[in-house]
Order: structure tokens, then sequence, then C-alpha cells
């Protein structure tokens, strides 16, 4: 048996050269809103070895870590710097601590493609692979642009229907220590085939949890964003 598929539905990942985050450089930064709604997520850490919980970059931030992004100050930027026909809908704008992925809108298709579900969804993705080639340039463009500002990798997306196909994501290595209990858990997940390695269960019991959580993780990240809100209208100093 297979690791649980991921809670982000009917998608497809792919991965190119080029795309993430526009070029060679190494990446940098899911609260799932539209562009101009209420976000999800989290401040951000980046990809620096600091020195951990408590070091000089802030609780649970290393030294070298980009500092928080305000997400209205994020989908402002992307608001304005991408082309109007890419944001007739409002995209979906995803920032955690090192990665900004922006999922766009395309147009479903016009032409008469039959009532076959699988005929549909395959003109789908066909007009999904289409925006990707085309707009391939300008997204680098942007995206290079979007790291330098914001410190974190861009990655792209699309959604045509009920179809969305993401082309980068970061994958990023997350560490941690687990008591014996903890380990059990895992550890029975392997030995039941639902995992492969306690890697894989962890990511499984991650995804998992998203699924069943879904609505209090939101009211989670809403109360978060709350925080950095009144965060932000307080003294500056330096």
């Amino acid at each position: 048996m297979r690791p649980h598929p991921s809670p982000l539905g009917h998608h497809r990942h792919g991965r190119e050269r080029g795309e993430h985050g526009g070029g060679p450089f190494p990446p940098g930064g899911p609260f799932a809103a539209a562009f101009a709604g209420a976000g999800r997520g989290f401040p951000g850490r980046g990809g620096g070895r600091g020195r951990g919980p408590g070091g000089p970059g802030g609780r649970g931030r290393g030294a070298d870590a980009p500092p928080p992004v305000d997400r209205a100050e994020v989908a402002g930027w992307f608001t304005g710097r991408l082309p109007d026909d890419w944001t007739a809908v409002a995209p979906e704008l995803t920032v955690d601590r090192d990665e900004i992925t922006v999922v766009v809108t395309v147009p479903e298709p016009t032409a008469e493609v039959g009532t076959e579900p699988a005929a549909a969804d395959a003109a789908r993705s066909g007009r999904i692979a289409r925006f990707r080639e085309d707009t391939r340039a300008r997204r680098v463009e942007v995206a290079e642009a979007a790291q330098e500002r914001f410190g974190r990798t861009v990655s792209w997306g699309a959604r045509c229907g009920d179809v969305t196909e993401l082309f980068t994501t970061v994958s990023a290595p997350v560490m941690t220590r687990l008591r014996q209990s903890e380990r059990l858990v895992l550890d029975t997940l392997v030995d039941a085939g639902v995992a492969r390695s306690r890697s894989d269960a962890l990511v499984w019991s991650v995804r998992l949890v998203g699924q069943h959580a879904d609505e209090w993780l939101t009211q989670l990240r809403e109360a978060m964003q709350s925080v950095e809100e009144v965060r932000a209208q307080g003294p500056k100093l330096g």
C-alpha cells in the first residue's frame, strides 16, 4: 500500500529547470487564499542554517533566515506585477517560510469536447500545458524579482475548471526529534505497509492531519495573521 495521497485534490506536480524561483539559484520561502482575501500560513523561515530556536534570528529562525513577510504586501506586489489576463480571476497565493506558490486560473476550452469527464479533464490539462509553455519566460522573470524582494523561492501552478496542476514545488527538509511513543506511531505505519520509511510515515501523518483538521488549521492561521498585523502596528526599534 502506498502512502496516503496529497490533500490538494485533483492536481499534478511537475519539475522543470528554470521555473523554480526563476533560475539556478537555490531555494530561499500554505495559506491558501485569494490574492485580496485573508491569508493562511506563518511568518517566514528560509533555508538558512542558523542556530535554531533562541538564536540571533529570533525564536525558531536561524541567523540568516529571511524575515517574516507581510501577506498583504506579497499579495499586492504580485497583483501589480502579474499580467492583467492572469488576474481576471484572483490567483491563489500560498506562502510559508520557504516558498511562495502562485496558482493562476486559466480559461476553460471553448470547443466542444464531448460529455465524457475524461475528455473534459484532458482538455483542461491541455490548456494548462499551453499556459505553462507560453508563459515560461515571463514567470521566470517575475519569480526572480519576487525572490530578490521576499527571500523565498517562487513556484507556479495553474487551474482550469476542477483540474489543478503545480509546475514546481519545494521539498524542504524538516528536522525534528521524536520520543519513543511518537516513533512507534511512525514505525507502525511502516510495519503495516502504509509508508516505506519513517520519513514517508511523517509525510503521511502531516497530510492526514491537513485533510481532517483543515477548518481548525485555517482558524489557527487566521489567528496568527491577526497577531502579525498587531505586531506590525507596534513601535519600530532601530
